[in-house]
């Protein structure tokens, strides 16, 4: 299995199983509109990744998500921010 696939299941893995446990953990944080707890992005920081590891690949793709995860934190504003 390519790299690229493996990471977008692993996402899409986290994405089904994971994050809907955030909601019973952020009982007091803020929901969003579309349901996300405490989202400061959209696109939310999954569909981000899958987008640049989709578009760039699993290196390059990959390193883009990271930094985008490190950039959510409570010191960001957010906001729009779309896969470049």
């Amino acid at each position: 299995m390519k790299m690229k696939k493996f990471l977008i299941l692993l996402i899409k893995f986290y994405r089904k199983f994971l994050s809907p446990l955030k909601r019973y953990i952020y009982i007091f944080s803020p929901m969003s509109s579309d349901g996300n707890v405490g989202c400061r992005f959209h696109p939310t920081c999954s569909e981000y990744a899958i987008e640049a590891i989709d578009k760039y690949g699993a290196l390059k793709g990959g390193l883009m998500a990271v930094k985008r995860i490190l950039r959510c934190n409570p010191f960001s504003k957010g906001g729009y921010d779309p896969v470049k």
